[in-house]
């Protein structure tokens, strides 16, 4: 295999397009248009993303010999101090981008390094990691929230709040199933994954107030739907079979059911020009997973 197949392996180069729609969803949740300071915060998540994935490779290279020998790191394609190089010199990168988009922007993403950086160097393997991969995504989105609100005195970043818990949460029960996506065996984990994504679906999807936006209400269902349909249908092969291949296939659903949660909550917050567009990655994803995994 080429070398650029193992990078794209390594970096689960498909997962990428899961991610602009956190600062997308958190700039939609501030009432306000995405601007360059949106993209920064777009870049900067790119960055610290893939600098994640990377690390999480680096740190995992003994397990990996024993349960996925097949990985770039114990496979020999990629040596072990490149791929520590990479993450130090993306998280370097998503930091520099952020600080362009002011302080309170370099501050989340600081926040938001430290976390990728401590799941993956220790709090992984234990209780809290799954909380900190949900911390990671939810901060993820409120770089997008401070980024995009930037000087402006208007709701600002603090609105996200609600959008980031939800995005959280999906992420939560997703890492949850994937504690068990080498070895398989548990199907509480895919239920109880099941049912958030059935209280989410509930949440995005629900009935807005005011009853003449009738296009957006439908939009948002529409999307809440697609998420529902992504993320559910995969979780519950797991639950009646949680074997390794069935596992990892409903984490993979799980990871691209981020797109349209994210452009449902992008909908819900009135931004339906901001949903079609996060929506419109969710193809891009899905063709990309068939030939790169993105577990």
């Amino acid at each position: 295999m080429s070398a650029s197949r193992a990078w794209a392996e390594l970096l689960r180069l498909p997962a990428l397009f899961t991610v602009p729609g956190d600062a997308l969803a958190g700039a939609a949740a501030t009432g306000l248009r995405p601007n360059r300071r949106t993209l920064l915060a777009i870049g900067s998540s790119l960055c610290l993303y893939e600098a994640g994935m990377a690390l999480n490779d680096w740190a995992d290279r003994a397990e990996d010999a024993v349960e996925r020998p097949e990985r770039p790191l114990p496979s020999g394609r990629i040596a072990p101090p490149a791929a520590l190089a990479a993450a130090s010199a993306l998280t370097a990168t998503g930091l520099a981008l952020a600080s362009r988009a002011g302080r309170p922007s370099l501050a989340a993403a600081g926040a938001l390094a430290g976390t990728v950086w401590a799941y993956d160097l220790g709090l992984k393997h234990t209780p809290a990691g799954p909380a900190a991969m949900a911390a990671a995504r939810g901060l993820d989105l409120l770089l997008g929230a401070t980024a995009t609100a930037g000087p402006h005195r208007g709701p600002g970043a603090g609105a996200a709040a609600p959008s980031a818990g939800a995005l959280a949460a999906h992420t939560l029960a997703v890492t949850v199933v994937s504690r068990r996506e080498a070895q398989g065996g548990s199907s509480t984990a895919p239920l109880a994954a099941l049912a958030v994504t059935a209280a989410l679906t509930r949440v995005v999807g629900g009935e807005l107030r005011d009853t003449r936006v009738t296009a957006r209400r439908g939009l948002r269902g529409a999307l809440a739907l697609a998420y529902a349909a992504t993320a559910a249908k995969p979780l519950f092969h797991a639950a009646l079979n949680p074997s390794p291949p069935l596992t990892q296939r409903a984490v993979g659903g799980g990871i691209r059911a981020m797109i349209p949660l994210q452009a449902a909550l992008a909908a819900r917050a009135g931004a339906a020009g901001t949903a079609l567009l996060t929506a419109a990655l969710a193809p891009a994803a899905r063709k990309f997973a068939r030939k790169v995994s993105v577990t």
